[in-house]
């Protein structure tokens, strides 16, 4: 691994586009929902053009299909070593899972309303909350680094979800996590961020 001043750089690249997101703005994070052949050509050709220019040593992946089926695909082609880490997985939307966001703010606007503007303030009934969800990608965080750590690695794909991508953005630029909707995350796009001194930081 690179050490301490040079950092651990993080390629992070959101799934592509699946089923159910064909439908309409739905919140599926723990859902297992396929990806469409779409979201799949948009995976191989983010991956096959960022490779050369990255040199990536190893694959780490959310353990959802939408995630690890291409991870296992361009581990295979490549010849990379791939680990699935549960806390990689996308936020748990509870009882709203599988719901559309129009249906749910006409059904809970208040609800809908607080969670979207400050999402630290509300939960989805049954649902992981912005602090246990935030605890969770820093624990990824921890283990990315030390798995690096032991294998000399100092540049890592990793294939997650929206919600983890805008909550690293917030990290990195130190922001209030009822910042996090308002953060990039298109599908089967890169997200590249350092890690250094146990900081998190933009390139």
């Amino acid at each position: 691994m690179a050490d301490e001043q040079q950092g651990l750089v993080l390629s992070f690249l959101r799934h592509g586009e699946t089923e159910l997101l064909t439908q309409g703005l739905v919140l599926r994070g723990r859902l297992d929902d396929p990806l469409t052949v779409q979201g799949e050509q948009q995976m191989h050709t983010a991956i096959n053009t960022a490779l050369p220019k990255q040199s990536w040593q190893a694959i780490i992946s959310s353990p959802l299909s939408r995630c690890a089926k291409i991870a296992k695909q361009k581990s295979a082609q490549y010849g990379l070593p791939i680990v699935l880490m549960d806390e990689l997985g996308e936020m748990d939307f509870g009882d709203w899972e599988g719901r559309f966001t129009a249906e749910l703010f006409e059904q809970y606007p208040d609800d809908m309303a607080l969670w979207w503007q400050s999402p630290t303030k509300f939960t989805p009934p049954n649902g992981e909350s912005m602090a246990d969800f935030a605890k969770r990608i820093d624990t990824a965080l921890i283990k990315i680094k030390q798995f690096a750590q032991a294998n000399h690695y100092d540049k890592l794909c990793i294939i997650s979800h929206g919600g983890v991508i805008k909550y690293l953005y917030c990290k990195a630029q130190d922001l209030s996590l009822d910042e996090i909707l308002k953060q990039p995350a298109e599908l089967g796009e890169f997200h590249t961020f350092i890690l250094q001194n146990n900081r998190l930081l933009l390139p």
